[in-house]
């Protein structure tokens, strides 16, 4: 069987039995597409199964190192993501296809320091909420709409496909969402009454008749809506209001769990509304708030 033969079959595996994300499979198939386009330029011969089981140590440090100073190098931390596909698609070679290589657990990727969450804060968090109702060139049914999936983001902590994944049969929305997040892990939400609200309005101005099983957010004219839709929709907000390139959609679902941090919540709890496997993960947003204690601080105290 030839590499591409099998990395087909490793994507199956991952859209079929890991449900991994389409974003996921995009990054995992690229990361793998260059790593055996690599492989057959560096060793000079077509890629078979076999030889991937052979690869070297060093063969993967070359592949490395090539990345990091092609024409477009990456950072550490892609450098760490693409050898982390590369990890996921060695172990499926050696679980599914009989072909281990004890080679990929001696290669150690760049050491990436993890960044602090970048969240808004409240007051700008609800001006991204508000302002799609004031555009006048936006219909009154896309700018409800815009609303109800930022205020999913923010009152909810929800990612972007999270929220895009909801179905019509979900709306109205009850007391909770059964959410399914990475790694079809399911977790319990709570909806706030302004979250629902702002559901119910943009059902009220829905043109579009739908099925139960179909999304809920519907695009222009009628097809899904998708993500970078949102992401084009918060940027123009942030050159209306004045914000930073970090008040992204994402930086909603921080501003969750920094507020409610900020607001006495426990670590454990915010854990498992974001759906975080690791409460390490969820601990970077102790670091968000201890930096606005320290800041509120400088500004207060008469010796500061």
């Amino acid at each position: 069987m030839t590499a591409r033969e099998a990395l087909a079959l490793w994507l199956e595996h991952l859209a079929h039995e890991r449900r991994s994300s389409p974003r996921t499979l995009e990054a995992y198939g690229f990361a793998a597409r260059r790593y055996i386009a690599f492989l057959e330029q560096h060793l000079g011969e077509a890629i078979s199964v076999a030889t991937l089981a052979q690869v070297t140590a060093g063969d993967i440090r070359s592949w490395l190192a090539h990345l990091r100073q092609g024409d477009r190098p990456l950072s550490p931390r892609s450098l760490s993501q693409a050898l982390s596909a590369i990890r996921t698609f060695h172990r499926f070679l050696d679980r599914r296809l009989d072909a281990p290589n004890p080679a990929i657990a001696l290669v150690r990727g760049p050491k990436v320091r993890p960044g602090a969450p970048r969240p808004v804060s409240e007051d700008q968090a609800r001006g991204m909420m508000a302002e799609p109702g004031l555009d006048p060139d936006c219909e009154d049914w896309e700018a409800a709409r815009d609303e109800a999936v930022l205020t999913l983001l923010y009152g909810c902590g929800l990612r972007i496909s999270e929220a895009l994944s909801l179905k019509r049969s979900d709306a109205p929305f009850p007391d909770s969402l059964r959410i399914l997040g990475k790694g079809s892990k399911t977790r319990i939400v709570p909806v706030l009454p302004a979250v629902r609200e702002a559901a119910d309005a943009y059902l009220a101005e829905l043109p579009f008749a739908l099925g139960p099983d179909e999304p809920l957010f519907r695009a222009k004219r009628g097809g899904p809506l998708s993500p970078r839709h949102v992401q084009a929709t918060v940027q123009v907000l942030r050159g209306r209001l004045g914000l930073p390139a970090s008040a992204t959609p994402h930086a909603l679902r921080h501003s969750f769990a920094t507020h409610l941090l900020g607001a006495g919540a426990d670590l454990r709890s915010i854990q498992e509304l974001l759906g975080h496997a690791s409460l390490s993960t969820t601990q970077r947003y102790t670091q968000v708030d201890a930096a606005a204690l320290l800041s509120a601080y400088s500004k207060a105290h008469p010796h500061a």
